[in-house]
């Protein structure tokens, strides 16, 4: 099995990835039979990212902060543990994000794509799906659409929903509503196109961001799965992400 050896920049990564080169040697990304990633889970994303375009799939191993998306470090049987991994593939969100200058940016999401406030004033969005409009003005610091896989990150943490990883649907929260006061934000199929409208963009300017990469001063946010790019994540055996999605729900 060829592995290609990735790791981010803090000191355990890069040590780690010293340590596994001299021990099961190292090809380059393109020739691997898997990506062995090295850090936590923005380390994992970026990956994801970075891979996308190639066929080998990404196994993470923990050496980083959270790790959710990660595999425990060890190094005796790493190659036992990838010979039984399991596999999940997952799909990415595609945000065209149009700005206040007309300037329209595109990007990827694994986890979420995100509208924040950009200013002190709370931001005022209009959300429309499949063309129609579902809420006319929500108040809020911000607003995001997430993943399954992405439902334990952001999404959690604004009180939004856990998905099952095969679940058909993404999770549209809220983040610190004022009005309507505690909305509980909606679950939408993953085939809908999801818009956000910026409601007085000057006065209460609003940032879009797809997985830590950001757009200043948006107008509007489209938003819909893309079933064409698939990414594949390796886990250990009976640790996979459909039974991490589980565990979390109980903690």
């Amino acid at each position: 099995m060829k592995l290609a050896f990735v790791a981010s920049r803090g000191p355990k990564a890069r040590e780690a990835r010293e340590a596994l080169i001299a021990r099961f040697g190292n090809v380059d990304e393109k020739d691997a039979d898997v990506i062995v990633a090295l850090g936590g889970d923005g380390f994992m994303l970026a990956t994801l990212h970075r891979t996308q375009s190639l066929p080998a799939p990404v196994y993470g191993m923990n050496r980083g902060t959270v790790g959710f998306l990660m595999n425990e470090y060890h190094e005796d049987d790493l190659m036992e543990r990838l010979k039984a991994a399991e596999i999940a593939r997952i799909n990415p969100l595609s945000m065209r994000a149009t700005r206040a200058d007309g300037k329209m940016q595109d990007a990827l999401a694994i986890n979420e794509v995100s509208l924040l406030r950009a200013g002190p004033q709370a931001a005022k969005l209009r959300i429309t799906v499949d063309g129609h409009v579902r809420m006319e003005e929500l108040v809020c610091d911000g607003a995001l659409l997430a993943t399954p896989a992405g439902s334990t990150a952001y999404n959690y943490s604004a009180h939004g929903p856990i998905l099952p990883i095969e679940a058909d649907v993404l999770a549209l929260t809220a983040i610190a509503p004022f009005r309507p006061r505690r909305w509980r934000g909606a679950l939408v199929p993953t085939t809908s196109l999801v818009r956000f409208d910026v409601l007085e963009p000057e006065k209460r300017p609003v940032m879009a961001d797809a997985d830590s990469r950001s757009v200043p001063n948006v107008i509007s946010v489209e938003i819909q799965s893309e079933p064409r790019i698939t990414h594949k994540i390796l886990f250990d055996p009976g640790h996979g992400l459909e039974e991490r999605l589980i565990r979390e729900q109980f903690v």
